[in-house]
C-alpha cells in the first residue's frame, strides 16, 4: 500500500508541471463532461464526510468515472496532497482539493510506470470488490 502511495505522489508530481492536473469538484465535473477520454485518474478526498452536498457530488463523479472506465481513488491526508500540488491557486486562494483529476498530456498518451502501478492497484482492488480504494498519503 505504501508503494502505491509513493507511486501516486510520483504521478501527481510529474503531471503537475505538464498542466495535467484539474483541482476542484466543479472544475473536475466540467472537465469530465467536456473530455472524459482524456482523464486517466480521479482522486476524491476522504475528509468532510459529513458534508451531504459534497457527498452527492462525489457519488455523481464516481458514477461518471465508473461509466467511463476512469480509475478512482479516495485519498486521506489532504495536507500532504496540498503539499504535493502546491496547495494555493495563483492569487493566494487555497485550492479545493476535494476532487483532483489527472489527465493525459495533449502531445501523446502518457506512459508512466508510476501511473501503471496506480492503475494496476485500482484494477486489483475492483477484483476484490473495492470499487473505490482508499490511499493514505504518508507525511514527509
Amino acid at each position: 500500500m505504501e508503494s502505491v502511495a509513493k507511486a501516486l505522489e510520483e504521478v501527481l508530481s510529474s503531471a503537475l508541471p505538464q498542466g495535467c492536473i484539474t483541482v476542484g469538484v466543479y472544475e473536475a465535473a466540467k472537465s469530465l463532461n467536456v473530455d472524459p477520454d482524456n482523464v486517466v485518474l480521479c482522486l476524491l478526498a476522504t475528509d468532510d464526510e459529513e458534508d451531504v452536498a459534497l457527498q452527492i457530488h462525489f457519488t455523481l463523479i464516481q458514477a461518471f468515472c465508473c461509466e467511463n472506465d476512469i480509475n478512482i481513488l479516495r485519498v486521506s491526508n489532504m495536507r500532504r496532497l496540498a503539499e504535493i500540488l502546491g496547495g494555493v491557486k495563483p492569487g493566494g486562494e487555497p485550492m479545493d482539493l476535494h476532487c483532483v483529476l489527472v489527465t493525459n498530456p495533449q502531445s501523446s498518451l502518457w506512459k508512466d510506470p508510476a501511473l501503471s502501478k496506480v492503475n494496476r492497484f485500482c484494477r486489483d482492488s475492483r477484483c476484490l470488490d473495492q470499487w473505490v480504494p482508499v490511499i493514505n498519503l504518508p507525511d514527509r
